[in-house]
């Protein structure tokens, strides 16, 4: 048994009254446990019997090489073929369309459009890009643009108004 004083910090964040309590230290055993100890251990904890069990998931490439050699005529059952011959590679080329599970060929899509560097470059400084309800994201370039345009519009405003309204009061001395 030992003594300790605690502290509590209350809703707003400060220390609450320092108290003096007692503390039951945690029981412990220096070394390691036997065998039955383990058990007795591993029986009783709550996650008893979940992880004991191996499950072998067929994989995201046994399916995909499934459907592939299903789409090509190559095999009848992709999945088992995919089991029996894991280290298989890939065709070189994959068909335009994989067919969906339970449906017919999926449509293909239209080609997407290749952009170069500059192309990107130049959209990320200048240009804004489309978003999906028909508004355009300005670039970096353009808010640049208008960040600095705000500033000295500020600026100029603020140096008129000062010298309009110097003229009109009068400077006091």
């Amino acid at each position: 048994m030992g003594e300790a004083l605690v502290s509590f910090l209350d809703e707003k964040g400060r220390p609450g009254i320092t108290e003096r309590v007692l503390i039951v230290p945690p029981i412990s055993q220096i070394g390691p446990i036997t065998r039955e100890e383990r058990k007795k251990l591993i029986d009783n904890s709550i996650v008893a019997g979940v992880y004991e069990k191996t499950l072998d998931r067929e994989s995201a490439y046994e399916i995909i090489k499934g459907r592939v050699e299903n789409g090509t005529g190559q095999a009848s059952s992709g999945s088992d073929a995919a089991k029996t011959n894991p280290g298989t590679p890939l065709p070189p080329t994959l068909p335009p369309t994989l067919p969906k599970s339970g449906s017919g060929p999926a449509p293909s899509a239209p080609p997407a459009e290749e952009s170069g560097f500059l192309d990107k470059i130049g959209g990320m400084l200048g240009g804004g890009t489309a978003t999906g309800k028909g508004r355009t994201r300005e670039g970096v370039g353009e808010a640049m643009a208008k960040s600095a345009a705000r500033a000295i519009g500020s600026q100029v405003g603020r140096e008129i108004l000062r010298g309009v309204l110097g003229s009109i009061l009068g400077k006091r001395r």
